[in-house]
């Protein structure tokens, strides 16, 4: 982002034009995290509910920076050797047996054991070191020599104890690797970490990271997110259909639709034809809305009355 030196108003308003340019609208809340990350350089916690854009974020930002996307999707159990590094244990063993192989020729003018062991000792070792180590996501990230984008996906699915591993990629962009020593970025990539929510993250992880928190669109914000990504969609259904999902989701629902759900019910509508929302049509689609039978059975009832305040407010 070359215009990350501007004066701080006009890099904002940059940002937030190149990301509506990748067809990610966002507000100035959401440009301004971005021009402070990049500032500070400081990675950035995206929390918000599912669906509103928080690894869209990290793809759009990748796009516009032409930096390719190093990405970790985390779940429970995932540890160090999936996430940072492990080592080549077979190469490490055909270097052993080439290593016993060669013993002899390498030791052949040393007397007694003493002078042995002084010889072996000239020789670097090579059994850890970085030819053997196969880089794994955060690894790779550190090691780019260009710019990259790393999003640590869901990073609430992950144990506590994986959090701990992050510490020091987050404040330092650097790991320590206990055979070789520590191994720093050569390039200090743009670095997302998302939650759902689904559980509170620890205080150490919020300190070393600015804060984004990205809440379901107002009807305004959601109707510019459909005219972006479904440009096709006549305006009389769209303004419609936004109304009729901002409506669901003042509901009591399991779960609330995403804006992800939007934008699919959007396309939905376009390959069926639609040109306005009736009864019928949006009980047949509305599994499109929501994931849960429960929901759809509660709300199929309140279909009619939706759909009548969505027509009053966009005749």
């Amino acid at each position: 982002m070359t215009f990350i030196d501007k004066d701080p108003a006009t890099a904002i308003d940059l940002i937030k034009e190149g990301f509506e340019t990748a067809g990610y609208i966002c507000d100035r809340h959401i440009a301004t995290s971005i021009y402070l990350s990049q500032k500070l350089d400081k990675p950035i916690l995206v929390e918000g509910p599912p669906g509103v854009g928080k690894t869209e974020l990290a793809k759009a930002a990748s796009e516009i920076l032409s930096a390719p996307l190093i990405r970790l999707q985390c779940y429970e159990g995932l540890d160090e050797s999936k996430a940072l590094y492990e080592w080549k244990y077979g190469k490490q063993l055909l270097y052993t047996q080439i290593l016993k192989e060669k013993l002899g020729d390498l030791l052949e003018d040393a007397v007694g054991l003493e002078q042995s062991m002084e010889k072996l000792h000239q020789f670097g070792d090579s059994f850890y070191s970085e030819k053997f180590l196969e880089a794994r996501p955060l690894l790779q990230a550190l090691q780019s020599e260009e710019k990259t984008v790393l999003l640590i996906d869901e990073i609430d699915k992950s144990d506590h104890e994986f959090e701990a591993y992050l510490l020091e990629i987050l404040s330092d962009y650097q790991i320590s690797v206990p055979e070789i020593g520590t191994i720093k970025a050569k390039t200090k990539p743009l670095v997302f970490l998302t939650s759902n929510n689904s559980r509170e993250m620890s205080d150490a992880l919020k300190r070393r990271c600015l804060h984004l928190y990205i809440p379901f669109p107002d009807a305004s914000l959601e109707r510019r997110i459909i005219q972006t990504r479904v440009p096709e969609l006549e305006e009389n259904l769209r303004n419609q259909l936004v109304s009729f999902v901002q409506q669901l989701r003042t509901q009591d629902l399991k779960k609330l639709p995403a804006v992800s759900e939007t934008i699919d019910w959007a396309r939905t509508l376009m390959l069926l034809h639609a040109d306005k929302l009736d009864v019928d049509l949006v009980r047949n689609t509305l599994n499109m809305l929501l994931k849960f039978e429960e929901d759809i059975d509660n709300m199929s009832s309140e279909v009619p009355k939706f759909i009548a305040v969505a027509r009053k407010e966009f005749r």
